[in-house]
């Protein structure tokens, strides 16, 4: 399979999830820290949270794509919550799991349902993370 890019950003940590991340064009920076439950302080935003917001935005912005392209109109006050874990993996190292909630008040369920299975298709995030990640896609 072959991406036509059309975009493409930088970033750059330093000091792991005690230090920071940037984008090299400047346009966003973010301190960084281990959460409690994994023996930090709890100060300063960790990977996961980055992942869960972008992964949240992501969904939602495809989700509006297909939307326009089927010609569906989304309640305006439409919402993705991601919820991302981390904890050590039964074989060694590190996994991740996401639950994604979908909110689209008032709009028909089943309709809504159609919605969300298509854009699962379509987000990126999804399909990076596909047969990658044990996720979870619930409207609520």
């Amino acid at each position: 399979m072959s991406i036509n890019v059309v975009y493409k950003t930088t970033a750059r940590a330093t000091g792991g999830r005690d230090g920071s991340a940037e984008t090299t064009d400047g346009s966003f920076r973010v301190d960084l820290g281990v959460p409690k439950e994994m023996g930090g302080d709890g100060k300063g935003n960790n990977p996961e949270q980055l992942f869960a917001a972008g992964y949240s935005a992501c969904f939602l912005g495809a989700m509006k794509f297909v939307a326009g392209e089927e010609k569906i109109s989304i309640p305006a006050d439409t919402h993705v919550q991601t919820t991302v874990g981390i904890g050590p993996r039964s074989d060694g190292g590190f996994g991740l799991e996401v639950a994604i909630e979908v909110s689209l008040p008032g709009m028909d369920r089943t309709k809504a349902a159609e919605l969300v299975k298509k854009t699962e298709f379509v987000c990126p995030y999804a399909n990076a993370t596909k047969g990658n990640i044990k996720t979870v896609v619930t409207l609520i």
